[in-house]
């Protein structure tokens, strides 16, 4: 069974993680920037793509897509599809309840939110809303990265040909989520030049312009001091992902302690001196410190945190940025994460 999205939006921030019309004008401009056009080709057509509820087949270019859950529609956008509707973010968004990446692209694509293109976007107080997509009447629906159930899969075929999750549970990579849904646009090549492009500028981020980054290592997780536990992210979650893309060794602790086959698993509070890594990336609650987590009894006591190696993102959107991670949002948030890297890991040389 998958994952309820509402697990997944707590788990976005893990504090709360006991608990994401038309195709756009064919001479839109490639977001690889290689200056070649996105247009799907008619060669492409039909084309099966596979996901964990079986195969579907894609008979033509679609002209109205919609997507579900977070980083689908990014994906679609990047590739130079505007969607007819697409879920509203409901953490981490901006004032129009969407993200300032998604929104710099829909300005791109002649699609912003003061135009006619914009897309509809679907309320997801109560999950899916199926009466919404059907409303926008598409020719395809995406959802390569969610935690759609087997039930939800079938309600939405009558509506249309779906893409299903590449991974239950919201564990699609989003390396395989652009590839699937770039198959389903007819963009296949673009898909893996941007999957290609994106690595490669995440690893520049990183190790490529920090060198001194290979030489640590790091543990993803959460640390809430209302909580008496740790939340540990494992090595199949986009956080440890990221780390590792950035050319940041995850430590050894991760999958020797549950982070193998589980996206999170918890550890006590009382155990933090056993969470052995140089750095320790995680989310604050509001109103809480680096200082604070120093000061604190049991948290105070993780090897990173004595080492000045805690790396804390800024703002519930970096948060999202990552932990939904996509060829959009990684770029917007590279230059905004990376400085908090580099910090800790200067304090952990000279400590």
């Amino acid at each position: 069974m998958s994952v309820p999205r509402r697990l997944v939006l707590a788990s976005l921030a893990l504090a709360p993680v006991a608990v994401l019309a038309g195709c756009a004008d064919d001479t839109a401009e490639d977001p690889v920037a290689t200056g070649t056009e996105t247009a799907a080709t008619a060669e492409a057509w039909p084309v099966d793509v596979e996901h964990i509820y079986g195969t579907t087949t894609v008979e033509e270019e679609p002209e109205r897509v919609a997507t579900i859950s977070w980083v689908n529609a990014d994906i679609a956008l990047a590739l130079g599809v505007v969607p007819v509707g697409m879920d509203a973010d409901t953490w981490g968004m901006n004032d129009n309840n969407s993200t300032d990446w998604k929104d710099a692209k829909l300005e791109e694509l002649g699609a912003g939110w003061d135009t006619d293109q914009a897309p509809v976007q679907f309320d997801v107080a109560s999950g899916i809303d199926f009466e919404a997509i059907a409303s926008v009447e598409p020719d395809l629906i995406i959802g390569a990265y969610s935690g759609m159930t087997e039930e939800e899969y079938e309600r939405l075929s009558a509506i249309a040909p779906v893409i299903g999750p590449g991974v239950a549970a919201y564990q699609t990579p989003w390396q395989q989520s652009t590839t699937m849904i770039g198959d389903a646009l007819g963009r296949s090549a673009e898909a893996e030049a941007l999957v290609a492009e994106t690595e490669e500028l995440v690893r520049e981020a990183g190790v490529g312009s920090h060198p001194e980054f290979g030489d640590l290592t790091a543990i993803a997780g959460n640390i809430d001091p209302s909580q008496n536990v740790l939340s540990i992210y494992g090595l199949g979650d986009n956080r440890s992902r990221f780390l590792e893309m950035a050319g940041i060794p995850v430590a050894d602790f991760v999958g020797a302690n549950g982070g193998t086959e589980n996206f999170f698993f918890e550890w006590s509070a009382e155990r933090a001196n056993e969470v052995e890594s140089d750095l320790f990336f995680t989310w604050l609650p509001a109103g809480t410190t680096a200082e604070d987590i120093a000061a604190h009894p049991l948290f105070g006591q993780i090897p990173a945190v004595q080492k000045g190696g805690l790396v804390v993102l800024g703002s519930d959107a970096e948060v999202l940025a990552i932990s939904a991670a996509n060829p959009l949002s990684l770029p917007w948030v590279l230059d905004k994460v990376m400085p908090a890297f580099a910090d800790a890991t200067a304090r952990v040389q000279e400590s």
